[in-house]
């Protein structure tokens, strides 16, 4: 389900978005959900909560890294800008005798004349088994694409799929926020780097095309980087100057097919002890860029140096407790599964020394 909130007014369940939205993805998502759990009636299955995390190989970067010592400094720029930002989360509900129960869902949100609207998409419950895996992703990966991309390696195993899944409904609102967003910020949750089944070339270069084309601009920014310089993560041990500044670096490279599309710079935007790894376009120029962080600056709340707009993203995807709550009593009414407690080996075998398993 859609659900699509601006204020207080809420629209009705099923409708989705029609602001020159393409809606055939998440269509998709509610057929594919519907069709796999329809094969799961009367199945026994174990509660196992766990949150999977986007983070996806790429160890094909190599680094010489370094940092300029010099910041750039930054003055907000006040003048009314609109900034959208985008996220998606998937979690593990638990495990059936034939494959795992997982729930997926996006956010979107825009910040325009000092309001936030958000657009909320899911959750999408889905019943992944060895049997079906291929079946719904490639259903959905025609959906994203128009057409279906046949592999013959790389395809994601059974663990894989909830976040490859979650990262095709990331992509499909994306492209969805590019083209609704003019003249303003787009925020993501990541980097700009490309190559990689989550994220294909010619798709990243397309979002960043369809930003360029409405005069807008993408800022990524990493809550985690594993990039260093000179042995230290590239956001900590920065130079003693006042905040807002940014950071060039310099001596990223990486291997092919690994493409990295945006500069990276290590973004320090007010007086808390947070940095955050920043990608933006390589082909902007660098006055563009800098004019970009210094809008955000002066259009957006920073908690902890973050934007407030995409930190809403990630808490509206995000599932709750109550939210879980919900979905098992949805399983259990519609689908009639019965919930088992898997027994504890670590417990059985160790006994009080046994920590048991860790989501």
């Amino acid at each position: 389900m859609v659900i699509k909130q601006h204020s207080i007014a809420i629209t009705q369940k099923y409708n989705f978005p029609k602001q020159n939205i393409d809606s055939t993805l998440p269509e998709r998502f509610f057929e594919q959900s519907l069709y796999s759990l329809n094969r799961l009636n009367q199945q026994p299955f174990q509660l196992n909560q766990h949150v999977f995390q986007k983070i996806f190989d790429k160890n094909n970067c190599t680094s010489k890294l370094q940092l300029r010592s010099n910041p750039i400094k930054l003055i907000p720029i006040c003048k009314n800008t609109t900034i959208g930002a985008v996220d998606t989360s998937t979690i593990k509900i638990g495990e059936t005798r034939k494959g795992i129960l997982i729930a997926i869902r996006g956010a979107i949100i825009q910040r325009q004349n000092k309001k936030y609207r958000y657009t909320r998409v899911g959750p999408f419950i889905f019943h992944i088994t060895e049997r079906n895996r291929n079946q719904i992703y490639n259903e959905l990966e025609r959906a994203c694409f128009r057409t279906h991309i046949e592999r013959q390696s790389n395809k994601p195993n059974l663990l894989q799929l909830p976040m490859y899944i979650a990262s095709l409904l990331e992509r499909w609102l994306k492209d969805s926020l590019v083209k609704r967003i003019k003249n303003g910020l787009i925020l993501f949750d990541g980097s700009l780097v490309s190559g990689t089944i989550d994220s294909p070339l010619y798709y990243m270069k397309h979002i960043l095309n369809q930003a360029k084309k409405n005069d807008s601009t993408i800022l990524a920014f990493s809550k985690i980087t594993k990039l260093r310089s000179n042995g230290y993560l590239i956001t900590e041990r920065l130079p003693r100057y006042d905040p807002p500044y940014i950071l060039e670096t310099n001596g990223v490279s990486a291997k092919l097919p690994i493409v990295l599309l945006g500069d990276i710079y290590v973004a320090k935007l007010n007086k808390t002890n947070y940095a955050f790894r920043l990608d933006i376009d390589k082909d902007l120029t660098f006055q563009v860029r800098k004019k970009a962080v210094e809008r955000l600056l002066g259009n957006d709340f920073l908690i902890h140096g973050y934007p407030e707009t995409l930190r809403l993203a990630h808490v509206l995807c995000t599932f709750t407790a109550n939210e879980i709550v919900a979905v098992k009593h949805f399983l259990t009414s519609k689908h009639g599964i019965r919930i088992i407690n898997r027994p504890d080996m670590h417990k059985i075998l160790f006994g009080p020394f046994g920590k048991g398993e860790k989501c």
